[in-house]
């Protein structure tokens, strides 16, 4: 990333830390005897990050309050709107799927859910004496090419017609919950690791033009980076969600340059020395025709942690 891009974010963001730098990864660090580092985890992209999945499908295991486990949900709107990314931490619970809103001062759980649930239950099993917390925005039909369509760019140099976009959203949610000083409310200042960026988006960008899915490699490329930069850390792992077609359009294909965008994804693992993909999404079944079903987010969810994992600890191997 160019100096000028970093600098363009440090403004923004860095007034939370004294620190004005980018920093290296320190999860692979986190001592599990210090009961006040909790690991973060950036979950983003688009509706299926959102989840479609149904509160009524889940299982026992996932259908209740996590222990040692908080989520920070950013408000999700489209570009130009001044109330995006606006939340609180909370207890991670069902209810944070399509539908969730918040005012910073009180969350609106939705009756759907993504991954998180899954996910984070996965994590808390690969590290048991841990604390693990998500700070999760996305938005469905968002797309990460200047050329978005009407539901939203996370391209930080599209205006559209207040200067607001996605980007921008996202900045909104990582200053708020990297400000907030005790998440779990007991009283002690929380040392928040960010360890993992987990990114499900791409349909959008598919689903326009060749020449907007032929771009989705460099823009991918940049806005990883501008998260990397935005979470403070220049080596976080990144694992995405390779983007699937559930063959249900009248014309057969929904994202008509699928295979464009899933070649950029699979090119930037291939370049990218600290990135992983899941490709299980190609065996999931869909609840309509964007959209998986609950049991696939469920195990999207497993899938990504368990890939996110591996990352961290190969990484702390190559120290």
């Amino acid at each position: 990333m160019t100096t000028k891009k970093i600098l363009t974010i440090f403004p923004l963001i860095f007034l939370l830390s004294i620190t004005v730098f980018v920093q290296k990864n320190r999860c692979q660090t986190i001592s599990e005897m210090d009961a006040d580092v909790v690991r973060v985890f950036f979950l983003g992209g688009q509706s299926n990050m959102d989840g479609y999945g149904r509160n009524v499908d889940l299982p026992k295991h996932l259908n209740r309050e996590f222990e040692n486990a908080w989520i920070f949900h950013g408000n999700p709107v489209g570009d130009d709107q001044v109330n995006g990314g606006l939340g609180k931490w909370d207890v991670l619970k069902p209810g944070h799927g399509v539908g969730f809103s918040s005012d910073g001062v009180k969350n609106k759980l939705s009756e759907r859910f993504g991954i998180e649930l899954s996910f984070v239950k996965r994590l808390r099993e690969l590290y048991p004496k841990g604390k693990i917390a998500v700070i999760k925005y996305s938005k469905g039909g968002s797309s990460i090419d200047i050329a978005a369509g009407r539901y939203g760019s996370w391209e930080e140099d599209y205006k559209g017609a207040a200067g607001i976009n996605q980007y921008d959203h996202f900045l909104t949610t990582i200053k708020k919950a990297l400000s907030t000083k005790d998440i779990d409310g007991d009283g002690k200042k929380d040392r928040l690791i960010p360890c993992g960026i987990i990114w499900m988006q791409g349909e959008s960008d598919a689903a326009y033009t060749e020449e907007i899915a032929g771009r989705y490699y460099s823009n991918l490329e940049k806005l990883m980076d501008l998260i990397r930069a935005g979470l403070h850390t220049d080596d976080l792992p990144v694992v995405l969600g390779k983007i699937s077609d559930s063959w249900n359009a009248k014309d057969g294909k929904v994202w008509d340059f699928c295979e464009l965008v899933q070649y950029a994804q699979e090119k930037y693992v291939k370049t990218e020395n600290n990135a992983a993909i899941v490709r299980d999404t190609r065996y999931y079944k869909y609840s309509d025709p964007c959209h998986y079903d609950s049991s696939g987010y469920i195990d999207l969810g497993e899938k990504m942690a368990d890939a996110v994992y591996r990352l961290i600890k190969n990484q702390k191997k190559k120290q």
